[in-house]
């Protein structure tokens, strides 16, 4: 029979809430709180006073042809890292779960890449394609590629969107091993024993079970390609060249922290939210209908 816990009285469940109930709102409501009181409030040309302006700095955002760039720049960027990222995290975590002999080693180094900072990550992969002394770029240019992604921004982009899904390709490993490993091996030997081939295995048993650990990593790669690569961006291109690679997050900090135009990174930050918090409540209203949790 399953036991349950009850508290006699509501100055313990208080008590045990109060530290996560306080983080919440001190690390995310009380900033929310300002980053949209200052969103409708400007600055004067010294910084030294502010003054209500209403949906100002929204309707100047807008009408900016380069941040309206940026939502292009921003959603083929997230879409390619969410999806260079699940894709290896997945096929990795299938290679690994049929290992036998040194599985743990095997695992404990494709889980190592999680431990590194995005920014470092970045910084990584930027001395490999660095034009002058980068490895990797010394090979492009032997095989004929004129690779240099100071200056041209295809590359630029190509070289970010490398880094930050390599970043984030352990932490899909782990969930989609860990997804893996509660599938019930008796389904795998009784189809197997049914005759159906690995891969009619693959498609029609393991990755419906899959759905649920599927739904949320998209879930979540898609907020880390909005917010957690900012140190991607900011150690590799700055945005670069020719802002091929400002994505809104970027933007965000550039306008407010160099432009020093608070009342526009405020609006911008706003914007932000609002997008990613759509874009989670589309995923759960129309993806998760395709998801079935056993």
């Amino acid at each position: 029979m399953e036991r349950r816990v009850v508290f006699p009285g509501w100055v313990c469940p208080v008590i045990l809430l109060a530290p996560q109930l306080a983080i919440t709102v001190v690390f995310f409501f009380w900033p929310a709180a300002q980053a949209v009181l200052q969103s409708l409030r400007g600055g004067d040309a010294f910084g030294l006073s502010t003054r209500f302006v209403g949906a100002d700095n929204f309707l100047t955002l807008f009408a900016d042809p380069d941040y309206l760039a940026s939502f292009g720049i921003t959603a083929f960027f997230s879409f390619c890292v969410a999806v260079l990222a699940l894709a290896p995290g997945l096929l990795l975590a299938v290679m690994a779960d049929r290992v036998m002999r040194g599985a743990a080693f095997y695992k404990t180094v494709l889980l190592m890449p999680y431990a590194i900072a995005p920014a470092i990550a970045g910084v990584l992969w930027m001395f490999l394609f660095n034009p002058s002394i980068g490895v990797l770029a010394s090979a492009l240019r032997a095989c004929g590629l004129d690779w240099n992604y100071l200056l041209n921004g295809h590359q630029a982009m190509l070289l970010v969107i490398l880094a930050a899904a390599w970043k984030q390709i352990s932490y899909n490993f782990l969930f989609f091993l860990a997804g893996l490993q509660a599938i019930p091996p008796s389904l795998i030997e009784a189809s197997a024993i049914d005759g159906a081939t690995p891969r009619y295995r693959f498609w029609t048993i393991i990755f419906p079970l899959l759905a649920p650990t599927s739904f949320f990593l998209l879930v979540v790669n898609i907020v880390y390609a909005f917010f957690d690569t900012f140190g991607v961006i900011h150690n590799v291109t700055q945005g670069g060249p020719a802002k091929a690679t400002e994505i809104l997050v970027y933007k965000v900090w550039y306008d407010g922290i160099v432009g020093l135009d608070l009342g526009s990174s405020a609006g911008q930050s706003v914007v932000l939210m609002a997008i990613v918090i759509a874009l989670t409540a589309i995923q759960f209203r129309f993806i998760e209908r395709r998801v079935h949790y056993a």
